[in-house]
């Protein structure tokens, strides 16, 4: 006769926690995006005057950020300016506007605000946003993950001893994301009266680097 099939082998008990950590750090780079934007009837003026313009906003950035910034260019765009009929109708081009944007990576973060003003005394008038940054981001990125598995595995150690379980074994272990969280970019304005403004004060802030993993345990009843 035939004998009882075996019976299949029972996937273990497993349980699923998600840890989360944060470490925050305080940024040294900072990116600012310094740009000049011009506009003239004939686009070979606006060329024109944007390059000149650009040329001496670079002049000057460069004079007071010192040897160690680095500048690149980001942006570089023409388009035609149109006046549009009132009663409808065709809109006709009546000029056109340069754009050129640079951006500048500093490490000095004490000359940020000494470099906007710089800018813009030199003819910047599209001064961008700026974004600070880590050097150095594996660091804290390698905290923020130990702390976010230390997390998990405390987290399915306390559901298992709650449920009459233990841990057995670790199965697996997901990284959701780990990274610095980007600081806002700013706009700050333009000043028109720069020889009576005050200097422009940036405030750093800090960097929050974020971990998340997602942690499964093999579980099974606790050793009496």
């Amino acid at each position: 006769s035939a004998g009882t099939p075996p019976v299949p082998p029972q996937p273990p008990a497993t349980i699923q926690v998600t840890g989360q950590a944060q470490v925050s750090e305080s940024p040294d780079r900072v990116y600012i995006d310094i740009g000049v934007t011009t506009q003239a009837r004939k686009v070979e003026d606006a060329t024109s005057q944007n390059a000149t313009r650009l040329s001496a906003v670079i002049a000057a950035v460069k004079r007071t950020a010192g040897a160690a910034a680095q500048l690149t260019t980001t942006e570089y765009s023409i388009g035609p300016n149109y006046s549009y009929p009132r009663n409808g109708g065709t809109p006709t081009v009546v000029g056109y506007s340069v754009s050129n944007v640079v951006q500048v990576r500093l490490d000095d973060l004490h000359k940020v605000g000494s470099v906007i003003d710089a800018a813009t005394r030199a003819g910047s008038n599209n001064v961008q946003g700026i974004r600070f940054a880590l050097r150095d981001e594996q660091a804290p990125r390698s905290e923020a993950l130990k702390e976010a598995a230390i997390k998990a595995r405390q987290d399915a150690e306390a559901l298992a001893g709650a449920l009459g379980l233990r841990v057995v074994r670790v199965l697996s272990l997901e990284e959701q994301g780990a990274g610095p969280r980007p600081v806002p970019m700013y706009a700050p304005a333009v000043k028109m009266a720069l020889a009576q403004a005050p200097a422009t004060s940036i405030e750093q802030g800090t960097l929050n680097v974020s971990a998340s993993v997602t942690l499964t345990v093999e579980v099974a009843p606790a050793k009496r």
